[in-house]
């Protein structure tokens, strides 16, 4: 059987230890300080003639000291690039950015915009951003539409309500859309903007840790179908992406814990410095401790940027940050869209890849042990839920958007620590033995 190979030293770690004597649970608002430095780390990619097996190994540079103090960098915010040409745009990350009105009204080119955020969002936040986009710019007329909370309104019935808003206040081609939430959110406004009188610019402001490291950034957009989870969307790129971290302080801890299911993907599969930090600092994560979660989201988009230059429209390289996805929407579908938040079920996913690739004889038992422990630590399922069944896994998987010519193609890891392979060609066996080990025959 002819798989793909992935093979490179790893980078030495370095890795940055957090002191956590003096962390504490969340009893009062909290700020979260932005890093001010940057990393670039170039990778090394291998696709084979045929195109049917991808891996990757990202050189990426150590982990960094990221302490610093919340007076001296509260009104700096931290700027990743996304790398796209003419549609490079920036990833602002720090605490009270929507405190500096400047930020997102240079984005604004146009005299109207719609903001699109839920009923959980609005009444903690819709004022302040209104405020942020007109102060000193009376000239902006600014319009919100408040969609229900939750995946299961991820749908083409939501999405109307936001061609129905902009339609009924005369929305014009230079008009931008705001993206205030979410990662479901983030996707349908990104989606109306998409195709709203064929395109206007939009801009996202993420308010959960799943959206801030992940969902914001690249340019996904759209929503779900009975059958499947995404499987309507666009490519299409926002204008900025502006993260207040102070937002994560009115966050539920299962959405908290739900978001690092992402950020733990990010080490697993290209940065093995950032999984050995996180292995030292998941406590600092979960008590929000300042530096920690300013510097987990800064890094993680790093990696997400890095990928989405090198491969905006997922043709193999971007396919690996699914890591546990196809297994996890497969969960989503089938117990209900909003039953299981997409963290979990990526979690769950997550092992269930790593069972498979240990099964294949591409990773060892050291590091599937490493992986079950810090999905523990950060409180997330390692397991399915017990309704699920080998049959309702193989049916939602057959519809994943990662099928190609009737071949499911899955992101398996390979080799030591931060590499994987996003491949078709593996023992069928194995997927099998994998299901059967974690859903009922």
């Amino acid at each position: 059987m002819a798989t793909a190979s992935s093979s490179s030293s790893l980078c030495p770690n370095r890795a940055f230890s957090l002191s956590t004597s003096s962390h504490k649970q969340l009893a009062s608002l909290v700020r979260f300080p932005a890093s001010t430095s940057s990393i670039s780390s170039p990778s090394r990619v291998c696709l084979d003639s045929k195109k049917r097996n991808f891996s990757v190994r990202a050189t990426v540079a150590p982990v960094m000291d990221q302490s610093i103090s919340a007076s001296s960098s509260a009104a700096i915010p931290t700027i990743v690039e996304v790398d796209l040409g003419n549609r490079s745009y920036p990833i602002y990350i720090g605490s009270g950015l929507l405190n500096q009105p400047e930020l997102l009204q240079r984005h604004i080119h146009g005299k109207q915009v719609l903001i699109v955020t839920n009923t959980t969002i609005a009444p903690l936040y819709l004022d302040k951003t209104i405020w942020a986009l007109t102060e000193g710019n009376p000239n902006v007329k600014v319009e919100s539409v408040i969609l229900p909370d939750g995946e299961q309104f991820k749908n083409m019935e939501t999405l109307m309500k936001v061609f129905d808003k902009a339609i009924e206040s005369r929305l014009d081609r230079r008009c931008t859309f705001v993206a205030l939430g979410g990662g479901v959110i983030g996707d349908m406004c990104g989606y109306a903007a998409a195709s709203y009188l064929r395109g206007v610019s939009f801009i996202q402001i993420p308010t959960t840790v799943m959206a801030q490291v992940d969902s914001s950034v690249g340019g996904k957009t759209g929503i779900n179908h009975p059958l499947g989870k995404n499987l309507i969307g666009a490519f299409y790129q926002p204008q900025c992406v502006l993260v207040d971290t102070d937002t994560l302080n009115t966050l539920p801890d299962r959405e908290l814990a739900s978001g690092l299911a992402e950020v733990i993907k990010y080490g697993l599969i290209r940065d093995a410095p950032f999984f050995e930090w996180q292995e030292k600092n998941m406590v600092a994560l979960l008590a929000r401790d300042a530096d920690a979660f300013a510097y987990a989201i800064k890094r993680s988009c790093e990696n997400k940027a890095e990928v989405v230059s090198l491969d905006e429209k997922e043709s193999g390289l971007r396919a690996t940050l699914n890591l546990g996805h196809t297994f996890g929407h497969a969960i989503e579908t089938s117990v209900g869209y909003g039953q299981w938040l997409h963290g979990e079920a990526v979690a769950a996913g997550t092992i269930m890849a790593v069972d498979m690739s240990y099964r294949l004889g591409w990773i060892d038992e050291s590091l599937v042990k490493r992986v079950l422990k810090i999905l523990q630590q950060a409180r997330l399922p390692t397991a399915p839920p017990e309704t699920m069944t080998v049959d309702m896994f193989k049916s939602v998987m057959a519809v994943d958007k990662k099928v190609a010519d009737g071949l499911l193609r899955l992101i398996l890891l390979k080799g030591p620590l931060g590499n994987c392979v996003f491949t078709g060609d593996y023992d069928r066996q194995a997927l099998d033995d994998t299901l059967r080990a974690f859903s009922k025959s």
